[in-house]
Protein backbone atom coordinates (compact mmCIF):
# COMPACT_ATOMS: atom_id res chain seq x y z
CA UNK A 1 0.00 0.00 0.00
CA UNK A 2 1.02 2.96 -0.58
CA UNK A 3 1.26 5.97 2.23
CA UNK A 4 0.64 8.98 0.26
CA UNK A 5 -2.87 10.01 0.22
CA UNK A 6 -3.96 10.72 -3.72
CA UNK A 7 -4.49 13.78 -4.88
CA UNK A 8 -7.91 15.95 -6.32
CA UNK A 9 -6.57 15.62 -9.59
CA UNK A 10 -5.88 11.75 -9.01
CA UNK A 11 -9.24 11.19 -7.49
CA UNK A 12 -11.46 12.15 -10.60
CA UNK A 13 -9.68 12.60 -13.76
CA UNK A 14 -11.10 14.28 -16.77
CA UNK A 15 -12.63 11.15 -18.00
CA UNK A 16 -14.05 9.82 -15.54
CA UNK A 17 -15.80 13.03 -14.90
CA UNK A 18 -16.88 12.63 -18.83
CA UNK A 19 -17.62 8.79 -18.00
CA UNK A 20 -19.66 9.87 -15.34
CA UNK A 21 -21.58 12.75 -17.48
CA UNK A 22 -21.78 10.19 -20.04
CA UNK A 23 -23.85 7.61 -17.99
CA UNK A 24 -26.44 10.27 -16.56
CA UNK A 25 -27.05 11.65 -20.23
CA UNK A 26 -27.31 7.90 -20.84
CA UNK A 27 -29.92 7.54 -18.19
CA UNK A 28 -32.04 10.43 -19.02
CA UNK A 29 -32.02 9.69 -22.69
CA UNK A 30 -33.73 5.88 -21.67
CA UNK A 31 -35.67 6.84 -19.23
CA UNK A 32 -37.13 9.99 -21.90
CA UNK A 33 -37.83 6.84 -24.81
CA UNK A 34 -39.76 4.75 -22.27
CA UNK A 35 -41.58 7.64 -20.57
CA UNK A 36 -42.76 9.01 -24.03
CA UNK A 37 -43.87 5.37 -25.54
CA UNK A 38 -40.58 4.93 -27.92
CA UNK A 39 -40.56 0.81 -27.62
CA UNK A 40 -44.46 -0.13 -28.22
CA UNK A 41 -46.63 0.17 -31.34
CA UNK A 42 -46.17 3.84 -32.60
CA UNK A 43 -46.20 5.33 -35.86
CA UNK A 44 -42.96 6.76 -36.98
CA UNK A 45 -43.49 10.15 -36.58
CA UNK A 46 -44.40 9.82 -32.72
CA UNK A 47 -41.26 7.54 -32.62
CA UNK A 48 -38.99 10.72 -34.18
CA UNK A 49 -40.67 12.79 -31.94
CA UNK A 50 -39.28 10.59 -28.95
CA UNK A 51 -35.92 10.20 -29.96
CA UNK A 52 -35.72 13.81 -31.16
CA UNK A 53 -36.98 15.05 -26.97
CA UNK A 54 -34.50 12.03 -25.63
CA UNK A 55 -31.22 13.37 -27.03
CA UNK A 56 -32.20 16.75 -26.21
CA UNK A 57 -32.73 15.68 -22.86
CA UNK A 58 -29.36 13.20 -22.45
CA UNK A 59 -27.28 16.59 -24.16
CA UNK A 60 -29.06 18.78 -21.02
CA UNK A 61 -28.63 16.33 -18.42
CA UNK A 62 -24.72 16.07 -20.06
CA UNK A 63 -24.09 19.34 -19.48
CA UNK A 64 -25.71 20.13 -16.48
CA UNK A 65 -24.02 16.54 -14.80
CA UNK A 66 -20.73 17.89 -16.49
CA UNK A 67 -21.07 21.91 -14.67
CA UNK A 68 -21.88 20.61 -11.50
CA UNK A 69 -19.53 18.02 -10.59
CA UNK A 70 -16.78 20.02 -11.89
CA UNK A 71 -18.25 23.43 -10.17
CA UNK A 72 -18.31 21.02 -6.68
CA UNK A 73 -14.95 19.99 -7.39
CA UNK A 74 -13.38 23.40 -7.39
CA UNK A 75 -14.98 23.81 -4.33
CA UNK A 76 -12.81 21.68 -2.12
CA UNK A 77 -9.48 23.03 -1.68
CA UNK A 78 -6.89 20.42 -2.44
CA UNK A 79 -5.08 21.18 1.25
CA UNK A 80 -7.76 20.29 2.97
CA UNK A 81 -7.62 16.81 1.68
CA UNK A 82 -4.81 15.92 3.94
CA UNK A 83 -5.91 17.89 6.97
CA UNK A 84 -7.74 15.44 9.61
CA UNK A 85 -10.73 17.64 10.88
CA UNK A 86 -11.69 16.86 14.47
CA UNK A 87 -14.42 19.54 15.22
CA UNK A 88 -17.47 20.59 13.99
CA UNK A 89 -17.19 22.17 10.87
CA UNK A 90 -19.50 24.79 10.34
CA UNK A 91 -18.97 26.36 13.85
CA UNK A 92 -16.78 29.12 14.12
CA UNK A 93 -13.61 28.11 16.22
CA UNK A 94 -14.60 30.20 19.14
CA UNK A 95 -18.09 29.11 19.44
CA UNK A 96 -17.15 25.19 19.81
CA UNK A 97 -19.56 23.92 22.11
CA UNK A 98 -18.25 21.70 25.45
CA UNK A 99 -19.38 18.03 26.22
CA UNK A 100 -22.42 19.04 27.95
CA UNK A 101 -23.75 21.23 25.47
CA UNK A 102 -23.50 25.08 26.47
CA UNK A 103 -20.36 27.46 24.92
CA UNK A 104 -17.43 27.25 26.25
CA UNK A 105 -16.55 30.35 27.93
CA UNK A 106 -13.72 32.42 25.29
CA UNK A 107 -10.56 31.99 26.74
Amino acid sequence: MNDQTPSRRELMKPVQLLGMAFGAAMFAGIVTLISMGFFQQRTAEEAQVAVITALVVAGISFIAVLLIVSLLLLAVDPADLTKTIDKPVLLPEEETPDESGTQAPKA
